[in-house]
């Protein structure tokens, strides 16, 4: 039987992204356009057409402005999981108000949801060296596992000698399971091949033949993730950096025809099964 991979939804707005931190302000979030239920119910659409099961990483803030969202997601038989209430970079935050950021929003998720929320993934992948503590809070608040530490070089985020798969980590608080975002290992250096935005900036046979390595010469599952803000060509366009306008605006068109080809492929389920 082939692996089944792990397919993963990052829900949060396209203003809401690290990247436009200083473009638009947290308290200037209200006066944008939201798109994000809208965007998040077109993956959804996306994945019930190929009977796939996700993890919806939702933003606390997103679930308290819509609550029937995260009912639906649970409802149509996804997980939903934790990303934190307002994205901010846990790096940027100390542990008392990372704690009581991560229990707010669980609170918010169970409430919405009606059930428990085990799974956890940073803002921006922001659990690095100097975050590390970050995992003991969760272990702490009761979550069993986390998808935050991306092992490779980049220049938010990463950790490049982590473990690039499934692995117990333990902690002076206890154990938590972390799922690595997925890399291809090519050259002795670890490929980022797992998100989005590489979906979009690479050429589709750089990411198949990334999963097929991954699922056949290592025998491992891919962790894979998208935004919803990923599958809307018609999205405002913000001013910013080049780098975050290239990385964010290009190929937003072929992130569906992409995820079909893929769909067609391979097999995906939501994170919480491959800890069976």
């Amino acid at each position: 039987m082939s692996i089944i991979n792990a397919f993963s939804v990052d829900v949060e707005d396209y203003y809401m992204v690290s990247a436009y931190a200083d473009v638009v302000k947290l308290d200037e979030w209200e006066r944008h356009e939201s798109r994000v239920e809208a965007n998040t119910r077109r993956v959804m659409d996306l994945l019930d057409e190929y009977g796939i099961k996700a993890t919806f990483f939702t933003l606390g803030w997103v679930a308290e402005r819509h609550p029937a969202l995260i009912r639906a997601i649970r409802d149509a038989g996804h997980e939903v999981a934790s990303h934190g209430y307002d994205h901010q970079l846990i790096y940027n935050m100390t542990p008392d108000q990372f704690r009581e950021d991560t229990r707010k929003t669980k609170k918010i998720l169970e409430d919405a949801s009606g059930g428990p929320i085990y799974g956890y993934r940073a803002p921006s992948y922001s659990i690095v060296e100097r975050s590390l503590w970050a995992l003991d809070v969760l272990i702490e608040e009761g979550f069993t596992y986390d998808s935050s530490i991306f092992p490779i070089r980049h220049d938010r985020y990463g950790m490049p000698n982590a473990d690039r798969f499934a692995h117990t980590i333990k902690r002076k608080a206890g154990s938590i399971i972390e799922f690595p975002p997925s890399t291809w290992r090519l050259g002795g250096t670890n490929l980022p091949m797992a998100g989005g935005g590489y979906l979009r900036l690479l050429p589709l046979l750089f990411t198949r033949s990334a999963i097929r390595s991954i699922n056949s010469r290592e025998q491992k599952p891919v962790i894979f993730y998208i935004h919803p803000w990923e599958v809307d060509p018609e999205q405002p366009r913000l001013e910013g950096s080049r780098l975050s306008k290239f990385r964010h605006y290009t190929n937003l068109d072929t992130t569906i025809p992409k995820l079909k080809e893929l769909f067609t492929e391979f097999r995906f389920g939501p994170i919480r099964d491959l800890m069976v």
